[in-house]
């Protein structure tokens, strides 16, 4: 029995030092990253999402405008903050939803493509845009909320487009082009960047 009580602490240790404390950021903060990839004029009456000191994500602000802003998951490497139509919200919170549920990639696709299609989950009717800003860690300054050398990436919403109707491509031929992501699915949509 004596032998092991190494072998059983070790475990616990690596245990505790592999849990690494995730840092919360001031809402303040949160907030001025997340609406960093909007148009300037709109970043100050979008609604947006963060963090709260559990870890989980809430409403920091409630917005005036049409736009659903996303801060940074502390748990993952880098930052990467998106706001996006609230047209897209009922599609955006069901895939939050799901991956609370513990769902993969593939059965989120899944099920939200069968609410889509049952009307569970409305789609908009127009083109609905989606700003992403995103970087390395180092370049960011946890004492502003601002984000050096961060890249844009733009995904405009088209549901069940496809490259006949649009005359897009399915992938780039060139950096920053836009292409058809997804095409004839309810999560077409038009990529365009990084650049």
């Amino acid at each position: 029995m004596i032998k092991f009580v190494p072998f059983i602490f070790s475990l616990i240790s690596v245990g505790i030092f592999a849990q690494k404390k995730v840092e919360i950021l001031p809402n303040e903060i949160q907030i001025q990253t997340a609406v960093l990839p909007a148009p300037e004029e709109d970043r100050d009456a979008a609604m947006v999402y963060g963090y709260n000191d559990s870890g989980e994500m809430v409403v920091l602000r409630e917005g005036t405008n049409n736009l659903v802003c996303i801060g940074d998951d502390p748990n993952k490497e880098g930052i990467s903050v998106s706001c996006y139509s609230k047209k897209l919200e009922p599609f955006m919170a069901r895939g939050r939803e799901l991956t609370v549920e513990g769902k993969n990639t593939k059965e989120k696709r899944e099920i939200r493509g069968a609410e889509v299609t049952s009307g569970k989950i409305p789609m908009p009717k127009a083109p609905s845009m989606t700003y992403i800003y995103f970087g390395k860690e180092e370049n960011y300054d946890k004492t502003t909320g601002l984000l050096k050398d961060g890249q844009f990436r733009y995904v405009i919403y088209t549901p069940f487009a496809t490259p006949e109707e649009t005359g897009l491509p399915i992938k780039p031929h060139a950096k920053g082009m836009p292409w058809l992501m997804d095409p004839g699915t309810h999560r077409a949509h038009i990529m365009i960047g990084p650049f």
